[in-house]
Parts: C-alpha cells; sequence; structure tokens
C-alpha cells in the first residue's frame, strides 16, 4: 500500500534560511501537523538554498480536507504572505511513498 505525499521544495531567499527555520520549527510545522498532515523529512540542501519537507496523506481526499483546514485557519490567512516572502520559488510534487521493507 502507497500513502501519498507531498514533496516540497522551497528556494530560501539569501541571508534568510536561519530566519525560515525558526519559523518553520515554532509555526508552520505545530500548524501543518495540528491540522492532521505528518511531516517524516525536512532537509537543506548542501548549499544552503533549498528547504525540503515531505507531508503524508491517506489519500487525494485525505489531502484536500487536512489541507483545507490548514489554508482555511485564521493564522494561515493572518501570515500567509510573510511566510511565503522566505523564499524565492516552491514546488510541489505528488509522491507515492513506498512502505519500508525489512531484509
Amino acid at each position: 500500500m502507497f500513502m501519498l505525499a507531498e514533496l516540497r521544495t522551497y528556494t530560501i531567499n539569501t541571508g534568510m534560511l536561519y530566519q525560515w527555520l525558526q519559523l518553520f520549527d515554532t509555526e508552520i510545522a505545530p500548524r501543518t501537523m495540528s491540522a492532521g498532515m505528518d511531516i517524516p523529512v525536512t532537509a537543506v540542501n548542501h548549499e544552503n538554498t533549498k528547504f525540503i519537507w515531505i507531508r503524508t496523506f491517506e489519500n487525494e481526499t485525505d489531502l484536500k480536507i487536512k489541507e483545507a483546514s490548514f489554508s482555511n485557519s485564521e493564522w494561515w490567512k493572518n501570515n500567509v504572505d510573510y511566510v511565503r516572502s522566505h523564499f524565492a520559488r516552491r514546488t510541489i510534487e505528488l509522491i507515492h511513498l513506498q512502505p519500508s521493507q525489512s531484509n
């Protein structure tokens, strides 16, 4: 059984990585998880220019419901421009995560 996920890659504006990481850890991640989304992976590329994270869902319906819960929150509506001011570009790709297999 595959799990649906979003692979999110944000190109962080020059000089804003530390500020972005603080914002992500203190606001975005907790609020994302409160909306029912799991975040199994976060990473920064070797050049410290991109932030990569994965959000997981049971299926597309689950994604739509949880994304709506997050994006319709008062906090997001009041802070979306501030959050997005940290990155120059973002890509969001739907992927299927394969369950781990023990050898």
